[in-house]
C-alpha cells in the first residue's frame, strides 16, 4: 500500500483483498500449493470469524473477498494466513508472500457483484481454463451448484442449508 494511505477497518465491512506471491512468481502453479493455501485460508477464516463471500487462487495471487473479521483484524488473519502457508510451502525460497497486499472496500450491492463475477472469471480471462466451471481454486462452482469446497464460501447454497438445519426441513437442505 503506498504510504499516506489508510486502511479502514469497520465490523461488516466487505473488503476485496488480493496478495500476491513473492516477485509475483507462479508459486501457486502447482495443484499441490494451492490445495495448501486452501486449508490454511479456511482454518484462518475459521480462527478470526470472518465470512468470505468469493474466492480464486491463481498461479501467482489470490483474490478474497470477505467481511471483517469479528474477533481480530483483517492484518492479523492475513498474516496468520500467510505465515501459515509459508512455513508448509516455501521450502528453499527466502520468501514466498509479498509483503504488502491490496484491499478495496466494497460499499454496494453493485460492487459486491462486479468484484464476485471479477474473481470467477479471472481464471478463464486469463486462459488457464475454458469457463470459470473448470477452475477447481475457485467458489464458482459452490457458486453455481452449492458444491462445497474446501473453504467455506457464503452464498444463498450456505444460507438454505443454514436455513434447513435451524427449521429442521430436509427439503430445504438440497
Amino acid at each position: 500500500m503506498p504510504i499516506g494511505l489508510e486502511r479502514r477497518q469497520q465490523t461488516g465491512q466487505l473488503r476485496l483483498i488480493t496478495f500476491s506471491c513473492y516477485r509475483r512468481l507462479p508459486f501457486l502453479e502447482a495443484p499441490e500449493p494451492k490445495n495448501t493455501v486452501e486449508l490454511v485460508i479456511e482454518k484462518a477464516r475459521q480462527s478470526h470469524a470472518l465470512t468470505i463471500y468469493a474466492y480464486v487462487l491463481m498461479p501467482e495471487h489470490v483474490h478474497l473477498l470477505t467481511s471483517e473479521p469479528e474477533t481480530r483484524t483483517l492484518a492479523s488473519f492475513l498474516r496468520v494466513l500467510k505465515g501459515e502457508s509459508s512455513k508448509l510451502l516455501k521450502g528453499s525460497r527466502d520468501k514466498f508472500w509479498q509483503t504488502r497486499y491490496y484491499d478495496f472496500n466494497t460499499f454496494t450491492t453493485g460492487k459486491f457483484v462486479e468484484k464476485v463475477q471479477y474473481i470467477h472469471r479471472n481464471p478463464a480471462t486469463r486462459g488457464l481454463v475454458t469457463g470459470p466451471e473448470d477452475y477447481r481454486w475457485s467458489s464458482f462452482n459452490h457458486y453455481a451448484s452449492g458444491e462445497p469446497t474446501t473453504i467455506q464460501s457464503d452464498s444463498q447454497w450456505l444460507d438454505r442449508t443454514r436455513f434447513a438445519h435451524r427449521t429442521k426441513n430436509p427439503l430445504m437442505s438440497r
